[in-house]
This record gives C-alpha cells, sequence and structure tokens, in this order.
C-alpha cells in the first residue's frame, strides 16, 4: 500500500506541475477572436479615442476552478491513502482513505471562485458626431488618446483594437 500512495503522491505532483493556471479574461481581450472569427469579413471603423480610464472586469474562473477541483481530488487521494494505510496499516484503510482524501481535494478545489476581476479599461471614443464608452480587458497602457480601429462582430461587440505599446518591464 505504501507504494500505491507513493504514486499517487508522484502523480499528483505531475498533475500540479502540468496543470498551470489558466489566465482568466484573455479570451475578452480586443485582440484575442474565436476560432469562429477567424477568416471571416468583420466590419471595421476609424474611431477617435476621447478618454482611456482604468477599470475592473469581471470574467470567468472557470477553468482554474477545474483545475483546482482535479489537483485537489489527486493530492487529497494520495495523501488519504498514505496517511490511511501509515495510520491503520491496512489495504482497506488505505483505499478508503485514499477515496474520503480525493472528495475532500475536490471540495477544497471547490472554494475557486467561477469568477474573477481582472484589469481593464474603460475607452470613451467619437464615432461619426456621437460619443461611446467600451469597456474592455486590457491594460491603460495600451491605448492612448487619438485614432484606432474598432472592430464590429456584431452590432453590439466592439473591439478597440491596442493603439499604443506598453513599454516594457523594468530590468528587461
Amino acid at each position: 500500500m505504501r507504494k500505491l500512495s507513493a504514486q499517487f503522491g508522484v502523480l499528483s505532483l505531475c498533475a500540479l506541475s502540468l496543470a498551470g493556471c489558466a489566465t482568466p479574461g484573455e479570451e475578452n481581450r480586443a485582440d484575442s477572436y474565436t476560432a469562429g472569427q477567424v477568416n471571416q469579413r468583420q466590419l471595421a471603423q476609424v474611431v477617435t479615442i476621447l478618454a482611456v480610464m482604468p477599470a475592473r472586469v469581471q470574467v470567468s474562473n472557470a477553468q482554474n476552478q477545474r483545475t483546482a477541483q482535479i489537483v485537489g481530488g489527486l493530492l487529497g487521494a494520495g495523501l488519504g491513502a498514505g496517511l490511511g494505510a501509515g495510520v491503520a496499516n491496512s489495504t482497506t484503510a488505505g483505499v478508503l482513505g485514499g477515496l474520503g482524501g480525493a472528495g475532500a481535494g475536490v471540495a477544497a478545489g471547490s472554494l475557486v471562485g467561477s469568477t474573477t476581476m481582472v484589469d481593464g479599461v474603460s475607452i470613451t471614443y467619437e464615432q461619426g458626431n456621437q460619443t461611446f464608452n467600451s469597456a474592455q480587458v486590457g491594460r491603460v497602457c495600451e491605448y492612448v488618446p487619438g485614432k484606432a480601429v474598432m472592430v464590429q462582430s456584431s452590432p453590439t461587440e466592439t473591439r478597440i483594437q491596442a493603439n499604443h505599446a506598453c513599454p516594457p518591464p523594468q530590468g528587461k
């Protein structure tokens, strides 16, 4: 049973190192497209950005939540099996400990929220003789007042493309 517990521990460490957390909100950036939007004609217009302000955007964190549940279940199973077998010196106790630990690990992984807040921008822009605002996932340094391209894939969805490059991080 100790061999089985050691295998669970190695498997859990592998899962933890390979799981890697997703970056929530990346799919909502103005420069991110779905497979269905690639090679598709979309209306593009030049707009004038009047103001750029920081914003916070609530996005899905479901992928990180699922990863936390899987890793929690694997770690819990390995730990539970090891403790069950070690304390009771019994295969049955090891199996039951593994099952209990897996359940507890999945429950603990469920504590990761299904949504999270990410940095965004609130862009006020002029189109024709009207003023609009568009909140987007992005960084304030990616936008400056002036001309920018707005891609419109539906009547209500606007993706204002970055019109400025952020300075490189210090020390690179």
